[in-house]
């Protein structure tokens, strides 16, 4: 959508096809939602930038109500910041914390992926290969969701619920990297090969391969997220007063 242009909630290019085969037009509020989303990853609204609702409002041509309750979704998405006496901010992103995430899983989840694959259930690998098919066709804000749901079901089996549950919690606090990342399309499709590779392995049994193919597929996902974090700092930087 072009950034000069008013939104509206009822352009045709907007619409989706109801279940009864009708036109659904999307609301002004999931309009803005997805025009903000789509910036700040971008990186076209760096992050640490100030949201003044008076200004998206004028310049998507609609009320500050939908700007305001748009804001109030992205900030349970956790890419904006609401500061109190402040304002709404952008995220900041910490290229620390990424590694941090990323560091901890290479240790945790390629283990659990042993064990799982050692105790396999072929109904779990089977719900697997059905959450790669919706990954594929799922927006940005659903990916991170279904891509916990995948590795849950890959790793369930290794009867370990509290280092699961660690997993868990690093899932969710990646989230909004994984956002950054899922929005190019090539690494949407290096992603299901690399998720369809692992459920192969573990349905045919070989669980040091699945344990080498998890590692390469951590690795790699950190070294992508962490190529965009830096690219976004470097922005935000440049856009500061010197």
């Amino acid at each position: 959508m072009s950034q000069n242009s008013p939104l509206s909630a009822t352009t045709p290019s907007r619409s989706q096809a109801g279940s009864a085969g009708r036109l659904v037009r999307k609301t002004a509020v999931e309009l803005v939602v997805d025009e903000l989303r789509d910036r700040i990853l971008s990186g076209a609204i760096p992050p640490g930038s100030a949201l003044r609702q008076e200004l998206f409002a004028e310049e998507l041509g609609v009320s500050r109500l939908p700007v305001r309750e748009a804001i109030r979704q992205l900030s349970a998405e956790g890419l904006i910041d609401m500061i109190p006496h402040r304002g709404a901010y952008v995220s900041m992103l910490s290229r620390a914390e990424v590694q941090e995430f990323f560091d901890i899983r290479l240790r945790l989840e390629p283990w659990l992926l042993r064990l799982a694959v050692q105790q396999r259930e072929a109904q779990d690998l089977d719900l697997a290969s059905e959450v790669v098919e919706q990954m594929d066709r799922a927006e940005p804000d659903q990916w991170g969701r279904l891509n916990w749901q995948l590795h849950e079901l890959l790793y369930r089996s290794a009867q370990r619920p509290a280092a699961l549950a660690m997993v868990r919690a690093l899932h969710e606090k990646s989230e909004r990297y994984f956002r950054f990342q899922i929005v190019n399309a090539p690494i949407r499709q290096q992603a299901h090969d690399e998720h369809s590779e692992l459920i192969a392995l573990a349905r045919q049994g070989r669980a040091e391969e699945a344990e080498a193919a998890l590692e390469r597929h951590i690795g790699e996902a950190a070294e992508q997220i962490l190529a965009i974090v830096d690219h976004l700092l470097d922005a935000s930087a440049l856009q500061e007063p010197a």
